[in-house]
């Protein structure tokens, strides 16, 4: 026994010079390399998805792809069958799927939906920005400012007080920007940025941003808002052991993000409390007058005992509502006007929608000012389809993911670990033949139309506003905003794409235009003979 023994310890002691004198660094470099092959096959023959590289996950097939993530990601989920799985960096990676399946969404945001939150991943990166907020919040913390912000946009009060606020916006401002640009080049996206900033701050704090002025000014707010949404990008795309010191030492982009986030916090803390000061201050009609979310929420919580909307969660609400309303909408109109813009047919049937509809008033109007109405905006059936259309090829919020409690098993038998995130990606369920058939990537708002009326599609395949319980509470608003846009745009100008301009998806948060919509407006004579 004391043989053998003697015998290991003295292949322990000298395995490392043995080792250098007759190992060669070509002879581990040729080891690594058949390491690696054989995980690589490995991986190919067990999971399906794109390449799983070796420390580096997923990391590298994405960077190859940079330029064209959306078609990339679009590519892969309809080659694997509409779900893929992926890991991200090793030591803290990220792990899960990603998928463009009805029936796991529909599982994941209904059927199961206590085990699939936002999770703890998606607050943490967003924590610093939107705080308790209701797009941050999950559980009873979310369910509590659902069942207010839905009662609260779903009344008579808040409902007129909004679409009060759009006319106003696109009559007193919006048109007349577009006027005095007229004949010019101007970036349409940028524009509508600033109507829906200045629309969603004034139905959420009653306050104006002055973004929308003829001079297109520079607003600290506004801007500063835009780089908080790219940085907290970026959050999601580097691993967690990196971005934590780099927010530690205030470097790189996390410096940009929490400068930017000090302005966002400084506006929202300041008009929340000179709004508690108007408030307490003033008498009961000056106090009824204020319709604004964040009035009506203050209102609500001095009528009652108990205290729930703290300032600081008045503060995370209304910033959610914002990040929610000026992004989406504006991002989906720019997409809008580029589609009919290349559909001139499509133009031409929203414009004779809009005329017979106005053939229909019965009392004289001044066809220089016309202002739609909200029945008549009810009314225009093809233009709702033409803006769903566009936002199913181009959704605002291009992908979700959710995080589950527990391990779970989705319909089809497939495992989903506890901690996974699986990546729901509504840009590639648009282009799934088997979702929208052999068309799926044309734009053909007659899809949504049947024997002339519009016909809405199943949330889970359409989730341009999220689905289950936590479906958009201002889809409704979202509509009438964007067709009152779109009607009174058309009904004054056409729209013209500059020649040469490239269009194409920056990769963020929203799927915004990289190189934003430049065009030119010109007028159109209105007759309604």
């Amino acid at each position: 026994m004391e043989y053998y023994k003697q015998l290991i310890t003295n292949l322990i002691f000298s395995a490392p010079k043995w080792l250098y004198s007759n190992i060669w660094f070509s002879d581990i470099a040729t080891g690594l390399f058949i390491i690696f092959i054989v995980n690589s096959i490995k991986l190919k023959l067990t999971i399906k998805g794109p390449m799983i590289w070796p420390i580096f996950g997923i990391l590298p097939t994405i960077a190859l792809h940079a330029t064209n993530l959306y078609e990339w990601g679009s590519n892969a989920l309809i080659k694997y069958g509409g779900t893929f799985y992926y890991r991200g960096m090793w030591m803290g990676g990220t792990f899960g799927y990603v998928t463009s399946d009805p029936v796991k969404i529909e599982y994941m945001l209904k059927t199961n939906f206590k085990n699939f939150p936002k999770g703890a991943a998606y607050k943490e990166r967003f924590n610093d920005f939107l705080g308790d907020g209701i797009f941050n919040a999950d559980d009873e913390l979310w369910r509590m400012q659902r069942r207010v912000s839905n009662s609260e946009m779903h009344s008579a009060r808040f409902t007129q007080f909004s679409i009060d606020s759009v006319k106003a916006l696109v009559h007193d401002k919006l048109l007349k920007v577009l006027e005095a640009k007229k004949g010019g080049v101007i970036d349409l996206q940028d524009v509508l940025l600033r109507f829906t900033f200045d629309n969603t701050c004034a139905v959420a704090f009653g306050v104006d941003s002055g973004c929308l002025e003829v001079d297109l000014p520079e607003m600290p707010f506004a801007k500063a808002f835009e780089n908080v949404t790219f940085a907290s990008l970026m959050r999601f795309l580097v691993p967690r052991y990196l971005w934590k010191p780099l927010r530690f030492f205030r470097m790189g982009f996390e410096k940009k993000l929490q400068d930017a986030m000090k302005v966002v916090h400084q506006f929202s803390e300041k008009t929340v409390k000179e709004r508690k000061i108007e408030l307490l201050s003033s008498n009961n009609e000056a106090t009824t007058s204020r319709c604004d979310l964040l009035s009506r929420l203050i209102i609500m919580e001095q009528d009652k005992k108990e205290k729930f909307f703290t300032d600081k969660l008045l503060q995370d609400f209304c910033i959610s509502f914002i990040l929610a309303g000026r992004d989406t909408s504006s991002v989906g109109l720019s997409w809008f006007f580029w589609l009919v813009t290349k559909n001139p047919s499509v133009e031409t049937r929203i414009l004779d929608e809009i005329h017979n509809i106005l053939r229909q008033r019965e009392k004289p109007y001044d066809q220089e000012n016309i202002v739609f109405t909200e029945e008549e905006l009810k009314k225009m059936t093809y233009l709702h389809a033409a803006i769903s259309e566009s936002l199913r090829l181009y959704p605002p919020v291009s992908f979700d993911h959710k995080e589950p409690k527990e391990d779970d098993v989705f319909p089809d038998g497939t495992l989903v670990e506890k901690g996974a995130r699986v990546v729901y990606c509504m840009y590639g369920m648009a282009r799934m033949e088997s979702l929208w058939g052999q068309d799926c990537c044309e734009f053909r708002p007659e899809r949504w139309i049947k024997e002339g009326e519009f016909v809405s599609e199943s949330q889970f395949k359409y989730t341009v506003f999220n689905a289950g319980p936590r479906l958009c509470v201002g889809k409704k608003f979202a509509y009438m905003q964007m067709k009152m846009v779109v009607a009174s745009i058309f009904l004054r100008y056409r729209i013209k794409l500059v020649k040469g301009h490239k269009v194409s998806p920056k990769i963020n948060t929203t799927l915004y235009m990289k190189h934003g919509l430049l065009v030119t407006m010109e007028p159109r004579p209105i007759f309604l003979d």
